[in-house]
């Protein structure tokens, strides 16, 4: 394998990554120098100045967690004023401070970092794991997002990619590099149902595949959804009990919440595979004599189960939303293919088989299909397709998880491209100046489903100066969006008489300035 360059790819999950690549025709998920092929989603940043990612992190996040970083990817592309960005700053024991332009940073022993350097920690340990395995530089890649992520949140993480030294070729959805691990090669002919849910986001993706060809036909998600929804809620279940037991609360003590949230995880998977755990949890606090205090009781399945069936049932809303996407009911799917280490809980898998009233699919890993699917397309975009004995290829068809528009006069959110629009598209409007001698327009970009401007994501704004000064609505702009086959986006404004235009891509750097760039790549990572 030495001396050859393979394109990797990367699931960029949320509380694990995967990484993996073809070998001579053949898919491998790649393994660690410890043999394990699932990678913590983790950076720990040690009192002594080093930083530790992956797997060598967990325990950090148990006895450090102020200075432990988990879950970026909950926070990525997201402004500071989100109420997921608020949700977040209780739940998690680091500190998420406010940068410039609303972007959240998180604050590690006297340094702030932005979300994309957190990421591009992990994708720089990804690319590491690779490299040592290959023996060869490993610098393409093709990295995996949550269909339901915005233009930032994509954008943001290309830049993670960047800063991991990584040219990203491709930003793949998740469900879509999926389906791609389930049906490239099997030459079928039917609709798939992707229900991803992953540790931190929940997409579905409803896909018609015919042989290579691999098209969406509608996608919905919940990027604040997932397996750490079941962690916390467990986790509080346990703080209760505590509470109970003891007749005190730990709630404000970040290293026991903690420690309960890792326990929880842990019990999450023994539950799964068992019908009753037993919780021990050793000096989890002290009481006011400064003894130390335990946690200790049983728990079954069924009351877990009950405890945590609404988070389950949020998932359907999201099904439902897909499907009416789709004009299709969820009988009409021919399978269902799960995804997400969440999908290997038993209640999981039999609300979607009652929701879809068929048994899904559960031959692939759950936790590597992603990655699987984000190598075969790697593999594929550095193919000539025209080369002798050139194996088939792959054609993804997909679609824009959210419309895109531009904000009018009145406030209003004016769509260019609806939702589940096919990609790569494009599509112009005609506007009018609104003022007499006006000469310059600003178009506010926007992403969303509300038609109040306002209430959708901005993703940034155009400018089109030096118009002609004449009487409101006579000087005519078209606006063009378009979307690349990455889900981002570039939009022109030209004035038709004039033929003056002005082009941006909503900035690389989602937000950050190049100075603020170029400050993230001389820190290094």
């Amino acid at each position: 394998m030495a001396g050859q360059e393979h394109v990797i790819g990367i699931d960029l999950g949320t509380t694990n990554s995967v990484v993996a690549t073809v070998i001579d025709g053949e898919v491998h998920v790649i393994p660690d120098e410890s043999g394990a092929r699932l990678q913590a989603s983790i950076v720990a940043f040690l009192q002594d100045g080093s930083i530790v990612v992956g797997n060598g992190a967990r325990q950090e996040a148990v006895v450090d967690p102020g200075n432990t970083i988990y879950s970026a990817k909950r926070l990525i592309g997201r402004h500071f004023s989100s109420k997921e960005i608020k949700t977040a700053v209780q739940q998690f024991p680091y500190r998420v401070v406010k940068g410039k332009n609303q972007m959240p940073l998180v604050e590690v022993r006297g340094e702030r970092y932005g979300l994309p350097e957190i990421s591009g920690m992990v994708l720089r340990r990804m690319k590491d794991i690779a490299e040592r395995y290959l023996g060869a530089p490993a610098s393409q890649a093709v990295i995996t997002v949550p269909a339901n992520f915005n233009d930032t949140q994509r954008q943001m993480t290309k830049l993670a990619g960047n800063l991991a030294g990584l040219d990203v070729l491709r930003v793949v959805n998740e469900p879509t590099a999926a389906a791609l691990a389930y049906g490239f090669g099997r030459d079928i002919d039917a609709r798939i149902a992707i229900y991803d849910f992953g540790g931190g986001t929940f997409d579905i993706t409803i896909l018609q595949v015919r042989g290579n060809v691999f098209e969406v036909v509608a996608t919905a998600g919940d990027t604040f959804l997932g397996g750490d929804d079941f962690d916390n809620r467990l986790a509080r279940y346990m703080l209760l009990a505590f509470k109970q037991q003891h007749g005190f609360s730990v709630e404000n003590d970040p290293m026991a919440f903690s420690r309960l949230k890792q326990v929880a995880e842990k019990l999450k998977c023994e539950l799964s595979l068992k019908d009753r755990a037993i919780v021990n949890v050793r000096e989890l606090a002290v009481d006011a004599s400064g003894q130390p205090l335990d946690l200790r009781f049983q728990v079954d399945r069924a009351s877990v189960d009950e405890r945590c069936q609404d988070i389950i049932q949020r998932s359907f809303l999201v099904c439902d939303e897909a499907l009416r996407e789709a004009g299709m009911k969820a009988a009409d799917v021919d399978g269902v293919v799960l995804v997400g280490g969440t999908t290997r809980m038993p209640l999981v898998r039999e609300m979607v088989a009652e929701y879809f009233r068929r048994e899904p699919m559960t031959e692939l890993n759950p936790d590597e299909v992603v990655g699987i699917g984000a190598a075969i397309q790697g593999a594929s975009l550095v193919v000539d397709p025209f080369a002798a004995n050139a194996p088939p290829q792959p054609l993804l068809l997909d679609v824009t998880p959210m419309s895109l528009g531009v904000q009018t006069v009145s406030g209003f959110f004016d769509v260019l491209i609806p939702r589940n629009a096919s990609i790569p598209c494009d599509q112009s409007r005609v506007f009018t100046t609104t003022v007499d001698d006006q000469t310059t327009v600003r178009l506010q970009i926007y992403q969303g489903e509300s038609k109040v401007a306002a209430e959708n994501v901005r993703l940034g704004e155009i400018e089109l100066y030096g118009l002609r000064a004449a009487p409101r609505g006579e000087v005519k702009i078209q606006v063009t969006f378009e979307i690349d086959s990455d889900g981002m986006v570039v939009v022109t404004a030209r004035d038709r008489e004039t033929g003056i235009e002005q082009a941006t891509r909503i900035n690389v750097s989602a937000g950050y300035s190049q100075d603020e760039v170029e400050a993230m790549i001389e820190r290094g990572i």
